[in-house]
């Protein structure tokens, strides 16, 4: 094996474990918040995070990858400098802009503590912008370790300040759900001082204030795609959130607290299966991206099915488990709910437990595809589930009198509308020219893509 392949491997086992401990810490986290906030304090922590997801979204996802190819490829020496200007400049616009749209968007969610747990925020949109340019940087070099230190750093950092927060003012739960949000925004401050630290102890010169020129088009040019896709996720939650909880209130004097079971404890019982799978997504692409680069579709094609048959061998026996454990594991995990909520929860997990296995399928999925070269398929299905997601919570919800059990089946079919889509892509694959939707890029580009992508599909960073 060359030195070349032994250190993109390296780099991908390093990037996959820490993008897993770091999912999974997050989806861990929502068991002690849930039970110290309750459903009601879930709910409004859950409608703040779309909103929040969106900004992030645009102000910082795609630069990871687009900074790390440019450097990668030669292209791009000191591109992180001019990154970080006009980066900073965009996370303060969208710091800003989450300021301002805190108000009118606890008014349109008729949710008074909205408001406070944005002001709180909004901060670390700023800060995320700054320390996904410093990842970027990294990558581009062929080092994946900061990114996965300060990704794991960031949950830890959020964990213990959230679950004490939350703990501390528990007697207010307006105040305990914005404390809880403070710790995402405390954990995004350290973790950017420390990646800054990092980048300018190891950074090539010129300095910083000697930005080379490198024009912005050229980094938007491998930013914006990314962003298009990665966006679509939170747009579809925040658009979900809004409609789900306007819909119930029509019904229901809970709503919120509905909201905050389905999305606060049922989704993340069904992810925990679904962090798992995140290393099988991740073990693929070092496997099928060299061959596809190398012409070898078919090869390409059947590493792919091969990754697609073992995330189903895992997920299935877990979505099996799911459902028939549900009251268990309602009793042991969300120990705090009672009643019609905890009764609620139950009949949730039952519904999504299926999902737990589609959603995997389309992780893993989408990873092949973006190794395969077809990262715009996985862009169109991502905003092809979206729409369908919000589209049938609302008709669900309004028209059946499923109440909050609709948002939950109508994932169910957005998850599955999205794996028989990506399925379909990669069966097609090779059978015509990629043209502009073939990527060029080198091994270690792969791995930023890939992150870029499985991070767009997957849950929120919550």
């Amino acid at each position: 094996m060359s030195k070349q392949k032994q250190s993109f491997l390296a780099g991908a086992i390093i990037i996959s474990v820490g993008g897993f401990v770091s999912k999974l810490l997050g989806a861990v986290y929502r068991i002690p918040l849930t039970n110290i906030l309750g459903g009601e304090g879930m709910g409004i922590y859950q409608m703040v995070y779309p909103l929040y997801c969106i900004l992030l979204t645009v102000s910082a996802s795609g630069i990871p990858t687009g900074i790390s190819r440019l450097i990668s490829s030669g292209r791009g020496a000191g591109a992180e400098r001019q990154a970080f200007r006009l980066y900073g400049a965009v996370g303060v616009i969208g710091m800003l802009i989450m300021f301002v749209l805190s108000a009118p968007l606890a008014a349109l969610q008729t949710e008074p503590a909205i408001k406070l747990c944005c002001q709180l925020l909004c901060p670390s949109v700023f800060f995320v912008s700054l320390l996904s340019v410093v990842r970027g940087y990294f990558q581009g070099k062929g080092n994946m370790l900061p990114t996965a230190t300060t990704e794991i750093m960031e949950q830890v950092i959020k964990v213990a300040f959230g679950v004490a927060f939350s703990y501390l003012f528990r007697g207010n739960l307006p105040l305990a759900v914005a404390s809880t949000l403070l710790a995402v925004t405390i954990s995004e401050i350290i973790s950017t001082g420390v990646a800054l630290l990092w980048y300018f102890k190891k950074r090539s010169k010129p300095p910083l204030y000697r930005v080379q020129s490198v024009p912005v088009k050229s980094i938007l040019r491998f930013t914006v795609p990314l962003t298009l896709t990665a966006i679509a996720l939170p747009v579809s939650q925040l658009f979900e959130s809004i409609i789900a909880v306007r819909l119930l209130r029509a019904g229901a004097e809970n709503a919120t607290a509905l909201y905050g079971v389905f999305s606060g404890c049922a989704i993340t019982i069904i992810n925990l299966p679904v962090s798992i799978t995140y290393g099988l997504a991740a073990s693929s692409v070092p496997q099928i991206s060299p061959l596809a680069e190398s012409g070898d579709m078919a090869g390409a094609k059947k590493k792919a099915f091969k990754s697609l048959a073992i995330t189903l061998a895992v997920s299935l026996p877990a979505a099996v488990g799911l459902y028939f454990l549900a009251p268990l594991a309602t009793r042991l995990i969300f120990g705090s709910l009672q009643g019609e909520e905890k009764e609620l929860l139950i009949s949730l997990i039952k519904i999504l437990a299926v999902s737990s296995v589609t959603q995997s399928l389309v992780q893993t999925s989408s990873a092949c595809l973006t190794a395969m070269g077809y990262p715009v398929r996985s862009t169109v299905t991502q905003w092809t589930t979206a729409f369908l997601r919000v589209g049938l919570t609302a008709g669900l919800i309004a028209f059946t009198g499923l109440s909050i059990s609709g948002a939950a089946w109508s994932a169910n079919c957005a998850y599955f509308v999205a794996m028989v889509m990506n399925f379909c892509y990669i069966i097609m694959a090779g059978k015509k020219p990629r043209g502009k939707d073939k990527s060029n890029e080198n091994n270690a580009d792969w791995i930023g893509g890939f992150k870029g992508r499985l991070n767009a599909g997957g849950a929120p960073r919550a």
